[in-house]
């Protein structure tokens, strides 16, 4: 494994290390089957020997940080829930919370609204209120959700809580589509609107999504953004594309936009993509 080499270089070999790494989890970091390989775990753990600090960067809510630490468990930092809760964990015992964002019930019903006249057609709706550990989302059942357990409660009911965010489907539109339109129609001074791959526009709170919250995480360090090496595969990852400046690479099987935004493509999540690039990173 540690002798392939990343398929796609766009860029140059540049001289010295990153400053910081970030890194998606699901369908980048994560393989298919859910795990993450001893490979992956021994390069990370290089990484950080190196004096680099891992950061892990997630779409998942706080409420799945302990499912989150077991799948990158030498993250000296988690930007969990888009960029809405960022931690500094590299005092496991005592971690320290530096961003705990929320969406109004107001500004989420307002979303939604735009959102449901602009899909021409009923949204299935999920929120996630609460950051206890293993606790469900709330609203519409949906089969198609197949990820963790939904509370099945009224639109009234969940949107009578500031949550941490939202997800929205419609049935009758591809997920990119529907993405299309929520930016078209929901201002970002209202909310932030990405998808992640699960199948459902994420609605989160104005301002916030991964970029906003390696910013902090940057800002805690005193790291530039320069020096920051970033991977993903889904495009609530091309904000942190946008933002980082080191070099920005994409998974094989990313979204194509994810792929048309990277500096570099590496192998699949299937193949320890992420963590064969660093091996090679570390040993040249």
């Amino acid at each position: 494994m540690a002798g392939q080499t990343a398929l796609v270089s766009r860029v140059g070999v540049r001289a010295g290390l990153p400053k910081l790494i970030a890194t998606d989890l699901d369908g980048t970091l994560v393989r298919s089957d859910e795990t993450v390989s001893d490979f992956t775990h021994s390069v990370l753990d290089r990484v950080r020997a190196a004096g680099i600090p891992v950061v892990g960067a997630t779409g998942r809510g706080p409420r799945l940080t302990e499912l989150t630490r077991n799948d990158i468990r030498d993250a000296d930092f988690l930007v969990m829930a888009g960029g809405g809760r960022v931690v500094d964990q590299r005092d496991v015992r005592e971690p320290i919370v530096l961003r705990d964002a929320r969406l109004s019930a107001a500004d989420l019903t307002r979303a939604l609204t735009l959102l449901e006249e602009a899909a021409s057609g009923p949204l299935l709706v999920m929120v996630e209120a609460s950051d206890e550990h293993d606790a469900p989302l709330w609203g519409d059942l949906d089969p198609h959700w197949r990820y963790d357990r939904i509370e099945q409660r009224s639109r009234v009911e969940c949107l009578d809580h500031d949550v941490i965010k939202a997800f929205a489907r419609a049935p009758h539109l591809d997920v990119d589509d529907l993405l299309a339109r929520a930016q078209a129609v929901i201002p970002p001074s209202l909310a932030s609107v990405t998808q992640a791959g699960l199948g459902y526009v994420e609605i989160a709170p104005p301002g916030v999504d991964k970029a906003s919250g390696l910013a902090v995480v940057a800002a805690h360090l005193g790291v530039d953004p320069a020096d920051v090496l970033v991977f993903g595969d889904m495009p609530n990852d091309l904000p942190m594309f946008r933002w980082a400046g080191w070099a920005r690479v994409a998974v094989t099987n990313a979204h194509p936009s994810v792929r048309a935004a990277a500096d570099e493509i590496t192998l699949r999540n299937d193949d320890d993509g992420v963590a064969v690039y660093l091996d090679r990173l570390l040993s040249a």
